[in-house]
């Protein structure tokens, strides 16, 4: 989406998650609501949209094969996208993990944990991107 497409309209979430079933159920979630959501499905894919593209916020799952994860994504933002350093969300399935402990400590970032609710989900986005 060029920057001219997203005036008079916010600009999307990025969705960035490996499993397909999470992608529909988050998406599906967000736009009844009234978001725009567009998917990058690994760290990877999701920088290359960041590095171009404007977006009102990211959710990014955390653990997630290839190169690239859910923490590397979040410092990536901090560095290159500090607009979007407050606009993110992280998910987990595994929030025991002691390397996500300390993220979720260094950074702040608010985590939903696997498995979650509707309206858990809605009332972190609300909350960190603002309304649609």
């Amino acid at each position: 989406m060029t920057l001219e497409a997203a005036v008079g309209r916010a600009a999307p979430i990025l969705l960035i998650e490996d499993e397909p079933s999470v992608i529909a159920f988050l998406k599906a979630a967000l736009e009844r609501k009234g978001y725009t959501v567009v998917n990058a499905s690994s760290g990877a894919e999701g920088l290359k949209q960041l590095a171009d593209k404007q977006y009102s916020g990211v959710i990014s799952d955390i653990r997630m094969p290839g190169a690239v994860n859910g923490a590397e994504v979040h410092d990536w933002i901090q560095k290159n996208r500090p607009e979007l350093g407050s606009k993110i969300i992280l998910i987990s399935g595994d929030t025991a993990n002691s390397e996500t402990q300390a993220l979720l400590a260094r950074s702040g970032t608010p985590c939903i944990e696997k498995p979650f609710r509707v309206h858990q989900l809605i009332s972190i986005v609300e909350k960190t991107f603002g309304k649609p």
